[in-house]
């Protein structure tokens, strides 16, 4: 099955939202050389109330919304003067890429992408080389289907935002393509004002025990070999009969990212056979918008995350039972303070040129059940799918994703999709330790 594609067209902000070309910076949580790396995924829509074009709807939503948006339309640039950090330039007469496409099958041939073939599902979202996505950080492509719906691809550069900046963008794009006539003036772009290092810089957390220094290292360069993806339905019943189990042997209470994530983590270092004495790490996405002293705005829709590890060495991490691995998960999370990402934020500024990177053997969690990628609603429902493409993220080249299941499926409404990306090699025997999760046997 091909995509073909029929033309590109520039989007360009349908005023013009300043009168000279400017330059705009970043903090250092959106340049995080981690975050150096385009994300790409995807929203299906069945277009239930068969608009003929939605190619057309929505590029002229985006052309509004990207007034208040408007540095999306700019490009990245890398400062080769200074530490090699990089800034935005805005230009006057630049837009977003926006690619038409079609399919000549349903929606339902393809399961609703549910969990696609990879052949096929990185036709439907635009792949740019390093240099283009730093020239148009934010591309797109609407697929349309035989039967009338159709696939949102979106490749966005991931230091001018984070998932929940993404989704508050393309929220606004659906609401103004449903009509609504409101205008935005509470977006937020202050991130040196607000995420700046202190003067005098000081680091008062060993993140020198954590993270890597080394300029000539890239977490996205690394010879894993082959990296496949699997999927796995998980039963809200299931979890909580897992997570009662691991309160029994503890006496105490996980979330579902903490329990399952400790499951998937050592799973997924056994059956890499990573050796013994190398050092392992779970890496995962905590929220600052609330945690900062005074607390973000509300436009604020740069990144507003800090990265967070729990370090073991491989025998550690295989020999702990797995309570003892969801409990170090949970006490991680009491790490991210204000003071924390403060001293984050200055340790990025005293060794950015150093090159700060979690290392080898990175095991990145996120959880998008929750952050507003299926309430994008451009006007006959939300997205029927939502997934991810990007096998690049948070330092890891094998990301792990929970997410909201696919609506098309009733039958599946009490729990998520896991999507888990690993090495080949490694596909088989991860499989079996999930069937020990499935099964019920954990011990």
């Amino acid at each position: 099955m091909e995509v073909t594609i029929h033309e590109t067209t520039t989007i360009f902000p349908s005023n013009s939202p300043f009168k000279e070309n400017h330059v705009l910076p970043l903090s250092y949580l959106d340049t995080d050389r981690n975050l150096d790396v385009t994300f790409r995924y995807f929203r299906v829509y069945s277009n239930q109330n068969n608009e003929p074009d939605p190619f057309t709807l929505i590029t002229s939503a985006l052309a509004d919304a990207l007034i208040p948006f408007y540095p999306f339309t700019g490009c990245l640039q890398r400062n080769s003067a200074e530490d090699g950090r990089v800034k935005l330039h805005c230009n006057l007469g630049s837009g977003v890429p926006v690619v038409r496409a079609t399919v000549d099958s349903t929606l339902e041939s393809v399961n609703y992408l549910d969990d696609p073939d990879e052949s096929f599902s990185e036709q439907l979202v635009l792949n740019p080389d390093p240099n283009e996505a730093m020239d148009h950080p934010m591309m797109l492509q609407i697929t349309m289907f035989k039967c009338g719906g159709y696939v949102l691809g979106s490749a966005v550069h991931n230091m001018l935002c984070d998932g929940l900046g993404a989704s508050e963008f393309f929220n606004w794009v659906a609401e103004l393509t449903r009509g609504s006539n409101k205008t935005r003036s509470d977006t937020e772009w202050n991130r040196v004002g607000l995420l700046g290092p202190r003067e005098p810089p000081f680091v008062d957390f060993p993140f020198g025990d954590l993270l890597t220094l080394d300029k000539d290292f890239s977490p996205y360069l690394q010879p894993v070999g082959p990296v496949g993806k699997v999927c796995f339905d998980m039963d809200d019943a299931m979890l909580d009969r897992f997570k009662a189990y691991l309160l029994e042997k503890s006496g105490s209470r996980f979330t579902t990212f903490e329990a399952l994530g400790a499951f998937i983590w050592q799973a997924k270092v056994k059956s890499s056979k990573i050796p013994s004495n190398e050092k392992v790490k779970f890496a995962y996405l905590m929220n600052i918008r609330k945690l900062m002293n005074p607390p973000l705005p509300k436009g604020y829709w740069g990144n507003a995350c800090t990265q967070m590890y729990v370090q073991l060495t491989s025998k550690e991490l295989q020999d702990l039972p797995i309570w003892e691995i969801a409990e170090l998960i949970k006490k991680s999370k009491y790490n991210a303070t204000n003071e924390y990402v403060r001293s984050y934020i200055d340790f990025q500024k005293i060794n950015y040129e150093k090159g700060i990177s979690g290392g080898t053997e990175v095991s990145g969690f996120t959880d998008w059940r929750h952050i507003g990628h299926s309430t994008v609603d451009f006007g006959s429902g939300g997205p029927i799918t939502v997934f991810p493409l990007s096998k690049n993220f948070l330092g890891s080249m094998e990301p792990c994703y929970f997410l909201p299941f696919s609506s098309v499926d009733k039958e599946k409404m009490r729990g998520f999709k896991l999507l888990v990306y690993l090495r080949e090699y490694a596909m088989e025997g991860f499989k079996e330790e999930m069937e020990k999760l499935c099964g019920e046997k954990y011990a």
